[in-house]
Formats: structure tokens, sequence, C-alpha cells
């Protein structure tokens, strides 16, 4: 008696075959694993800062009714963040602002060869590749505020300095999972427009509809093993990062299995888009150019080169909400700031909203033939 056919085993078979294909093509290997590790290595050997804008936050206790005040809140290059004390003092710590301005009056005024005002930085290691910036800035200022005191020689305020503990913020806890969303959403949608047009093309999905395999698991069996070969190279890129560079990975083990949820959720995402465009390509020589559409623009929007805030402030409000930028955000938060899926949940909402908005799309306007 004839036995049923094994979906499941037929749907590995094809996992199987499309993983080794990807793996012996160079061009897979390449743009998925050797050029961003490329990009790490030229990135994690540059010093510097990682901005235009440097970030700071003003305490609840500071004195607002004086020159260095107002002047300090008018410099353009200065982002002054609003929050409770408690929320700063996170901020802090996690490098999300290099410093705490606290402007205190003294009570003794100039008489013993004192400031008026004392123009506190408190500060963290998290911070540290700006706060030279910031420092030169307000050493001009306070000159300059100095110099124009009445009567001459007046010394109107100071700098003074204290850091905090905090974790060391480096420039690869940046580009690394900068690098890594570049990776998945480059092989996600390329890949998949590529390979499902090809087959198309080729009349490999007609071939495959005269054996009893039914559509679903075709499509199932080549997303599992790009999923596969993707994930693989993000451990590879994730531990290149970790043990060359000291990449921080904030619990350890836990935040490593934690980056690879995310980049399997972002993946899902990615493909989904890869599927519309093969679909809705009608030649080779256009899945490019859709890709590229899609891709190209949140490169440089979702953070993935240089920081978002380095962006006019009227884009804040729209490119966050960009996936690319939902799962760069995500990973950084979880390597670096030390939080765990489950404190990302409004960057994991946007990442499924757009699932949804791909597959729902990708479901109309896909093609077997």
């Amino acid at each position: 008696m004839p036995q049923p056919y094994n979906q499941f085993k037929a749907m590995l078979a094809i996992t199987r075959a499309s993983l080794k294909s990807m793996f012996k093509s160079p061009q897979a290997v390449f743009f998925s694993l050797f050029f961003p590790i490329v990009l790490i290595a030229i990135f994690g050997a540059l010093g510097g800062n990682r901005g235009i804008s440097v970030d700071i936050a003003f305490t609840k206790t500071s004195d607002t009714a004086n020159a260095v005040y107002q002047v300090i809140k008018n410099i353009p290059v200065l982002h002054v963040e609003n929050a409770n004390e408690a929320e700063l003092l996170d901020r802090l710590k996690k490098g999300r602002i290099t410093a705490l301005v606290d402007i205190r009056k003294r009570d003794t005024g100039n008489s013993n060869g004192h400031s008026q005002y004392d123009v506190h930085l408190k500060t963290t290691s998290a911070g540290k590749k700006d706060l030279p910036v910031l420092q030169s800035i307000l050493s001009n200022l306070i000159n300059q505020i100095n110099n124009q005191a009445d009567p001459p020689k007046y010394t109107y305020a100071t700098v003074s300095s204290e850091e905090v503990p905090g974790r060391e913020y480096r420039m690869i806890d940046f580009y690394l999972p900068g690098m890594l969303g570049f990776s998945l959403i480059g092989s996600a949608v390329f890949g998949v427009a590529f390979v499902f047009f090809a087959f198309r093309e080729t009349l490999v999905l007609k071939r495959l509809f005269s054996t009893p395999i039914k559509r679903g698991y075709i499509v199932v069996g080549e997303s599992i093993a790009r999923i596969i070969f993707q994930l693989t190279t993000a451990v590879v890129i994730i531990l290149f990062g970790k043990y060359f560079y000291n990449f921080t990975l904030a619990h350890g083990w836990v935040t490593f299995l934690e980056l690879l949820v995310l980049s399997f959720l972002g993946l899902i995402v990615f493909m989904g888009f890869g599927y519309i465009i093969s679909g809705v390509s009608k030649n080779q020589n256009v899945i490019p150019v859709y890709a590229n559409l899609f891709m190209f623009p949140q490169y440089f929007l979702s953070g993935t080169f240089f920081p978002k805030s380095a962006l006019p402030q009227g884009m804040q409000g729209i490119i966050k909400y960009l996936p690319l930028t939902a799962l760069n955000d995500a990973m950084r938060k979880v390597s670096f700031e030390g939080l765990h899926i489950w404190n990302v949940g409004s960057e994991i909402t946007i990442l499924l909203v757009w699932c949804l908005i791909a597959y729902t799309i990708a479901i109309k306007v896909f093609k077997w033939e």
C-alpha cells in the first residue's frame, strides 16, 4: 500500500538544497557577512565623536535666573532633554545624554575669589565620546561671559564636573547593531526577491507544481533556509564584534540570544518586502531598483551609519516608525543599555505592524507563474 506523501520531508529537502546554494554563493556570503564585518572593522578602529548633536539635561535644582542658563539653552549644538530626575539619571548612565548640568549660585559671590555661579556637570563613561565637545563649548561660553562681566576681571561663572558610575560606550556599540540591521535587510529583501523571481522565470516553481508538494511548503522551505543562513551570519557578526572590539553584551549570553530573537523578527519583516518585490517586478533588472527604493532611505534615516539625532528634529517623528529604525533601536537598547525583549515593546510593535502590512500585500501580489 503506497505511503502518503510527506509534505514536511519535502519541505526540509527544499530547505537543505537552498541552504547549500546560499553557502556556496560568493555574492551571498560577501554581502551578508564579509561586507558588514569589513565595515565593523573600519568603524571599530575609528575614534572621535558620534554626531554633531550633544544631548544634555538640566537638573531640577539648576538656577535658571542667570545669563549662563539662557545662553546654554539656546546653543543649537546642545539638545536639552526634559524628564524627571530618576529618568534623566538613567539616561545618563545609559549614554543617551552626555551630562546633567546643574547651575549653582554661590552664596559668597566673588568676595573670596569664587565665581558667582558654578556650572556643575555630572557625567558618566557612557557619554564620554561627546564630553570633550561639551566641555569645549562651555569653556568658550564661560570665557566670553566672564570677559563681558562688570567690573573687569570679575569671574561670573566656572565649570566643575564629577563622574558617576556607568558603562563605557564605545563606537562599536553604536555601529555593530547598525551593521547587523544592514546585513539583515539586504539579505532578506534582495535574496527573497531574486530567488523567487528566478524560480518563476526559469519554471522551477512550475515544475515543483507537478510534484505532490503543496505551494505553502515550498515558500516555507525556502524561507527557513534563508533564516538559518542569515542567523548564522548574525552569530558570526556579533561574536566578531564581541571578541575583536569588545562589543557590549549587557547580560552576556542572555543578551546574545535576545539579539538573535530580534534578528529573526527583523528577517521575517524584511522577507515580506522581498516577496512583494518579486511579485511586482516585471523583469530582473527592476528588482534592484525596487529593493533600493525600500532600503536606501532607511540606511541613512534609521541610525545605521550615524545617530538619528543628527537629522532635523522635524523628521524624528517619522523615522522612528521605519522598520529598520525599530530594529536598530531595539538591538542597541538590548545590547548596551541592558534592556530585555519585553522592555522594547514599542519597537517590536512597530515591526509586527510592518510584518502584517508586508504579508497582507505579498499575498495579493505574489505570482507563482
